[in-house]
């Protein structure tokens, strides 16, 4: 007996009724002949892992600009903590580990250099207008490998349903959309307080209150309700009113406190003119783009393709293109 199918089967018998399981997945856009070792969910995951877009993530801004400290979270360990937040409720919910970790792990692949900064300056300059969530979903279906990875139906909708008023299909998309935000509450106002934007005297007393007083004690609280409001709910994922309302109060102060004007963001509106001067640029020189987005250039959008290059730059590449074609370099001999 094949690996994978001992692997269905046993899915079958152990997850809830409620899981999404890998033997009755909506499929791929191109079918493919299936592994014999991994399940359709497993295969996706070890697609995203080896994929060039996932390993940019660790040179990606998560809230500081190009961190220099050793322990501030890029894009790529946000990436981490929501897969493991979200691995955690899903086993404990008997629903389907592989499928919750490879919507996790690909959630932001579309993200851009600079984070959010980079994000809203590609939408004020792209015409069609510029989200990362889409962008995510286009690197999976387009541009990893110059054709696609060719996910699952279930992952795509996860990635792409990750943000935004729709909810994904599936009760493991659901959850990967709720362990991003308690993710990202909880390990930027742990690096706020590391850079000296915040203390912890500062943040809302209720808050401490209702979902605890350390990094520890809150995302324990959060996982912990979400796992105990659903285990006998079914058609969605979500968590107790009263520690919804919590959460929401701590990331509304986040807002207030750090994403908005905060110390923290005080490079974005330089990162912002180097995203902006790029798109223009290219967009009026698209002979200087390398070669694979040069030859899709000259047979499609120019606007899109370049939009393409820039988000899927890291930080310190947006940074070096910009001193090329910006900067004057030093003369040498």
């Amino acid at each position: 007996m094949e690996i994978r199918l001992r692997s269905e089967d046993t899915e079958r018998q152990i997850l809830s009724p409620q899981a999404c399981l890998s033997s009755a997945t909506r499929g791929r856009e191109t079918p493919e002949e299936e592994c014999a070792v991994r399940t359709a969910f497993q295969r996706d995951r070890d697609r995203i892992i080896h994929s060039k877009a996932f390993r940019r993530l660790k040179h990606k801004t998560q809230v500081f600009t190009i961190p220099e400290g050793d322990h501030y979270r890029t894009r790529l360990t946000h990436t981490l903590e929501v897969a493991q937040i979200a691995r955690t409720v899903a086993r404990a919910l008997r629903l389907n580990e592989d499928l919750t970790e490879a919507v996790a792990l690909a959630h932001d692949l579309g993200h851009t250099p600079f984070g959010h900064a980079g994000e809203d300056a590609l939408n004020e300059v792209y015409t069609p207008g510029f989200q990362h969530n889409f962008q995510s979903l286009r690197v999976v279906d387009v541009l990893e490998v110059g054709r696609g990875l060719n996910l699952t139906w279930e992952v795509r909708d996860g990635i792409v349903n990750h943000t935004g008023p729709v909810r994904p299909a599936t009760l493991e998309g659901q959850i990967v959309k709720i362990a991003d935000r308690v993710a990202y509450i909880n390990h930027d106002i742990d690096d706020a307080i590391r850079g000296g934007i915040l203390t912890v005297e500062q943040l809302p007393e209720k808050c401490l209150e209702e979902l605890g007083r350390t990094h520890r004690e809150r995302i324990n609280t959060m996982v912990l309700d979400l796992i105990h409001t659903n285990w006998n709910r079914s058609g969605m994922v979500g968590m107790s009113p009263d520690i919804q309302a919590a959460t929401d109060h701590l990331r509304n102060f986040l807002f207030e406190r750090v994403y908005i004007g905060s110390d923290a963001k005080k490079e974005e509106a330089k990162a912002r003119h180097v995203v902006q001067r790029l798109f223009y640029y290219f967009n009026r020189n698209p002979e200087n783009l390398p070669g694979e987005y040069l030859e899709r250039a000259r047979s499609g959008d120019v606007e899109r393709v370049v939009c393409d290059y820039i988000a899927g730059m890291t930080d310190r590449f947006a940074i070096r293109i910009f001193q090329k074609y910006f900067l004057p370099l030093p003369w040498v001999d």
